[in-house]
């Protein structure tokens, strides 16, 4: 009995499961092993038999038995390789915001968030860089698609982890996108609702929409500026968190992210010099902090995305000039006023475009045709008004 150890819990592990404390502290410690410690009374919490499942509180003390014997045909852990000097300039070069709970990365389009199957190099795997002086390493709140750019939240601590990880999940976490497009929407400022859910045949490694078993997903879309019929900048909004949830939506509605052949196929890239990657970036996100007030942050353009706007003659002045404060949606009047103003434009421009048949025009137009002015598309509807006392 002299093997038994005690652990008192500390701030940072105030609420959270007690397998999940054992993961923290005890990582070679397996859950098997956990849960046949409570079923056999082994494992106890100021003095009371426990469950994997618990909630351990600040103070507490943990009562564990002593160490296992290893055994011989474990595998042993693989180390993670020493990142190399210009791999940790790197890191901290991407860095754009920084605190004692969080930091904030602009992630580069290439670069995937975590490691997988022939994936070795990720943002997970730079993560070392910025451990400094703490305790643990950085920990990844949420992710990005390899092909899009733009802003990501890391945790320094375990206890801002939890944090982030409940603010998430309750969708107080606000993430505003930017994106080229094909085609221009009908309706200027719309809400998709289409449910998702992983394509079969495609080992989860696609989406689509599924009307039938798909998980609820929405997507608010705005435009910002237009270059003619043939693309649209616009500004997205995920109110749910689907796996390529903006590019499944945008391409489901007929207006596919530039540079997204996955979803968007060859109609997805532009002619005229447009780069052929992906044009979706996270622009901003906005979370409250564990210590009180807000992380608000904005991330710059890659570069591709950045010649792109200057390309199509797009002033980047008019994306920062949007409302993105404002989650509500606007008035009934303002959205009737709003469409009238767009369906007037489209029509304006191509009447201009008949005139004009002999000009080079971007691949992609197709997507809008068929559909007059005004007209909704399956999935998109006006967001409701905001409602008045």
């Amino acid at each position: 009995m002299s093997d038994i150890r005690t652990f008192t819990v500390a701030p940072d592990d105030d609420g959270i499961r007690l397998d999940r404390w054992f993961k923290r502290h005890l990582p070679d410690t397996s859950f098997t092993t956990v849960a046949k410690w409570a079923r056999t009374g082994q494992l106890r919490v100021d003095g009371a038999r426990a469950k994997p499942g618990d909630h351990v509180a600040l103070g507490q003390v943990l009562r564990v038995p002593p160490v296992e014997p290893e055994r011989q045909d474990a595998k042993p852990k693989r180390e993670r390789p020493p990142l190399s000097d210009e791999e940790v300039a790197f890191a901290r070069d991407i860095v754009i915001h920084q605190d004692a709970q969080a930091f904030v990365l602009n992630k580069p389009p290439g670069l995937a968030t975590q490691g997988g199957t022939k994936t070795t190099q990720h943002v997970d795997g730079l993560l070392d860089a910025l451990q400094y002086d703490n305790e643990g390493r950085p920990k990844l709140v949420h992710r990005l698609d390899k092909d899009t750019s733009g802003a990501l939240l890391v945790a320094r601590t375990s206890r801002a982890a939890a944090f982030f990880a409940k603010t998430f999940s309750g969708r107080s976490a606000k993430k505003v996108y930017w994106a080229l497009i094909v085609g221009v929407p009908s309706i200027e400022d719309g809400m998709i609702d289409l449910p998702l859910a992983k394509q079969p045949g495609t080992g989860g490694e696609k989406m689509h929409v599924d009307e039938a078993e798909g998980m609820p997903s929405r997507s608010r879309y705005r435009v910002i500026e237009r270059a003619g019929n043939s693309t649209a900048w616009v500004e997205l909004t995920p109110y749910t968190g689907r796996t390529h949830q903006l590019r499944v939506h945008m391409a489901a509605i007929g207006h596919p992210i530039v540079g997204d052949g996955k979803y968007g196929g060859p109609a997805a890239f532009l002619t005229g010099g447009i780069s052929r990657k992906m044009h979706l970036h996270s622009r901003r996100i906005a979370v409250d902090h564990p210590d009180g007030g807000k992380i608000d942050v904005e991330a710059e353009l890659p570069q591709h995305f950045a010649d792109s706007l200057a390309q199509l003659g797009f002033d980047q002045m008019l994306g920062n000039m949007m409302p993105i404060d404002d989650p509500q949606p606007p008035t009934r009047a303002e959205q009737k006023t709003r469409a009238k103003q767009h369906a007037k434009n489209i029509r304006k421009d191509r009447k201009g475009e008949r005139r004009n048949r002999g000009a080079v025009e971007a691949p992609g137009r197709g997507a809008s045709r068929g559909t007059k002015p005004g007209a909704k598309k399956p999935g998109v509807k006006k967001p409701s008004p905001k409602k008045r006392p």
